[in-house]
């Protein structure tokens, strides 16, 4: 190993000497990834300030810069094996590592933008059927409960009704508005 490393000029052993330890964290921070490690990203230190917006377009991370100088060295050893010259060889393996950040900060980018916030609108609820859980006094009298399917979860959530008689335990109902302080107005289900 130090034979063939020795017979690279100065230059070359740079470009093999990134490529190889570059190479080496890249690996190391797959294997975290898939086996479910976690690296602290020390260069975002707004990230947990700024509150649950998602991730930002982070060009500078470290995660970035491996993959900088895993591509930069790489590219550099191919332009020096295909002969071209050392600078073009420094701008072609510049260009790619640059090229990588911008692809990796993208990725993890529109990732980010993946996430649903799992707030509950209950705007959603209106002209839902659910099922009443706990009575529901007549003519607003008393709040029960009621299951209903929103945003693809059921919910356990309070109600009130217009209706001239109580709602009880297994009656099927309608959401007909939201009141402001997030109770549901529901009316009796006619099929």
């Amino acid at each position: 190993m130090n034979e063939w490393f020795a017979a690279f000029e100065p230059f070359e052993k740079v470009y093999w000497s990134i490529a190889l330890i570059a190479s080496g964290i890249f690996i190391v921070l797959m294997i975290l990834t898939f086996v479910g490690g976690e690296f602290d990203d020390t260069s975002d230190v707004d990230g947990d300030i700024d509150g649950d917006t998602g991730i930002e377009f982070q060009f500078l991370s470290f995660k970035n810069l491996v993959g900088f100088f895993t591509i930069f060295g790489w590219s550099g050893i191919a332009c020096l094996n295909e002969g071209l010259s050392k600078p073009i060889t420094i701008v072609i393996s510049i260009i790619c590592g640059l090229l990588m950040m911008t692809i990796m900060a993208s990725i993890f980018y529109y990732l980010g933008k993946l996430n649903s916030s799992g707030t509950l609108k209950l705007k959603n609820a209106r002209n839902q059927i659910g099922e009443v859980y706990l009575t529901i006094g007549a003519n607003r009298s008393r709040i029960g409960k009621v299951h209903i399917n929103i945003q693809g979860g059921m919910r356990e959530l309070e109600a009130l009704t217009d209706d001239t008689t109580n709602l009880h335990q297994g009656d099927i109902i309608t959401v007909t508005e939201i009141t402001g302080t997030g109770i549901l107005i529901v009316t009796k289900h006619t099929a």
